[in-house]
């Protein structure tokens, strides 16, 4: 490695270092923090954000990646990690460069004092309480996106922050034959009788300890290097690929909120936990798309978790620690039965995807200000009629379900199910590449699976966009059919009728 590519990288490992120590404020917020500790923990994550991003965004940054570019002497970036680094941290840097220091620390500091405010609101099902913390968020979103020029819509730019070059408008054509396929499966299925009482059965929190507790350590979570926290709602971040820190939350009357929301985070741990070595504390050490990384945690959760292989290993486990035998194939359909719900983190795989096209919507709506904050409930309600005929009884099972908008992250919820196409056809894929996959689920043996995913895709990081690692790994960008294909070959055998 040249002199000049050494020096940019110890550059960026500072910069990243103190990525890192706001990482961890923000995970011990969540989890361990006092309620009234909000306020100073608001003003150091805002501290550090600007010190992190004034590093970046500095001259000495842009002349390190010119020298650096120019030691690599027009070396292809598919041949070399290195050219690879400096292609996207240019990027990032130009990028970044359009955001003053004090607006990138305001959006940290309104991020956290704003998550505090949703917790109460939330508790107390008070969107009122909570209308001011939104407003200065969509305020400093407007602002962010005055920052750039040149995009199709102001969503645009929010989005890419989530999932850089994608387009709003390819989101949209994506959601509209996704929703045309999943409107119709819950008007098939949602009024069909399937029995999901077991997994409405009284389980005590410290018997769901011990069940998460395996399930996960079969996944792949290593207490030398991982964590697993509660928290209101559930996160996973990591300090590098050593140091892996997930949540979940428990609810004694429905166990699948806890085990579900356990593999769905240890599916993004395992993510992190799975980038090279190599690639760590430079900005390729962390995934490049959150819709990639949304297609790991939904593919553990409910490939794996929810499909029928892997409930032949957790019934055992389940009916061990309730003190009775539990059939594996009514956990199966206990587990896949398509209900209209009001929770998005709890809702099955076909009504999950209209979750996020509302939010999606909404969000347009909102960072355009054709919907007006005070008026976010009434318009959440209305297509949460539409969608799903549901109404909908407080808020806290309406707007305030969701931690993301009290967090500033704008532009997220599209990723969930842009994740779930991605994990159709991986799912796919893998299948054809490793045809004993089903058997290898059922005998508990986790490892092929996690190991193809970490040679196609937790290993390379940052290094390749969605479409470019799409095209790597499957010779296609995103598509819905694989998704839709996956969910009727599931829901027949659920429901015993041709889909």
């Amino acid at each position: 490695m040249s002199d000049e590519l050494q020096k940019l990288r110890q550059h960026l490992a500072q910069i990243e270092d103190v990525h890192n120590a706001a990482q961890v404020l923000g995970w011990d917020q969540h989890t361990m923090m006092p309620r009234r500790g909000a306020e100073a923990r608001s003003e150091a994550l805002a501290t550090l954000e600007w010190i992190g991003h004034d590093m970046f965004v500095s001259d000495q940054t842009g002349r390190l990646l010119e020298a650096a570019a120019a030691s690599l002497n027009g070396t292809p970036e598919d041949s070399s990690d290195e050219a690879r680094l400096v292609t996207v941290t240019q990027r990032r840097w130009e990028k970044a460069r359009r955001v003053p220091s004090d607006l990138a620390a305001e959006i940290a500091r309104a991020s956290s004092v704003g998550q505090e405010a949703w917790a109460q609101a939330r508790a107390n099902s008070d969107f009122a309480a909570f209308v001011p913390y939104l407003k200065h968020n969509m305020e400093l979103a407007r602002r962010y996106v005055d920052c750039f020029d040149g995009y199709e819509c102001a969503y645009d730019v929010l989005l890419d922050d989530y999932d850089p070059g994608m387009r709003t408008s390819k989101v949209a054509a994506l959601f509209d034959q996704l929703k045309s396929e999943l409107v119709p499966l819950v008007a098939t299925l949602a009024d069909r009788d399937v029995d999901d009482s077991l997994v409405h059965t009284e389980f005590q929190v410290d018997k769901q300890r011990r069940l998460v507790d395996d399930v996960v350590r079969r996944m792949g979570f290593n207490r030398d290097c991982w964590r697993l926290d509660d928290t209101v709602h559930p996160f996973a971040t990591s300090f590098g690929s050593h140091d892996v820190r997930i949540t979940t939350r428990w609810d004694e009357a429905f166990f699948p909120s806890a085990l579900y929301g356990a593999m769905h985070e240890c599916g993004h741990g395992l993510y992190e936990a799975g980038i090279a070595d190599s690639l760590q504390r430079t900005p390729l050490g962390r995934a490049e798309s959150l819709s990639l990384h949304e297609s790991q945690s939904r593919l553990w959760e409910n490939m794996v978790g929810r499909g029928r292989p892997f409930c032949g290993v957790l019934a055992p486990l389940v009916g061990e620690q309730l003190g009775r035998k539990v059939d594996p194939e009514a956990l199966f359909k206990a587990v896949n039965r398509v209900q209209r719900s009001h929770v998005r983190v709890e809702a099955d795989e076909v009504t999950y995807g209209l979750h996020i096209v509302l939010r999606f919507e909404l969000e347009q709506e909102l960072i355009d200000g054709r919907v007006a904050i005070e008026e976010l409930p009434q318009a959440w309600n209305a297509r949460m009629k539409e969608y799903l005929d549901l109404d909908v009884p407080d808020d806290a099972l309406g707007v305030l379900q969701d931690v993301h908008w009290s967090a500033g992250l704008i532009g997220y919820f599209p990723t969930y199910s842009l994740g779930n196409l991605i994990a159709g056809q991986l799912w796919e894929r893998i299948h054809a590449d490793l045809p004993d996959i089903d058997q290898s689920v059922a005998g508990s043996d986790l490892a092929p699976l996690r190991e193809w995913l970490r040679e196609h895709i937790h290993r390379h990081g940052s290094k390749f966009s969605t479409s470019e690692l799409m095209e790597r790994t499957l010779g296609s960008d995103i598509v819905v059919a694989p998704f839709v294909s996956y969910l009727k070959q599931k829901l027949t055998g659920v429901y015993g009728v041709e889909l």
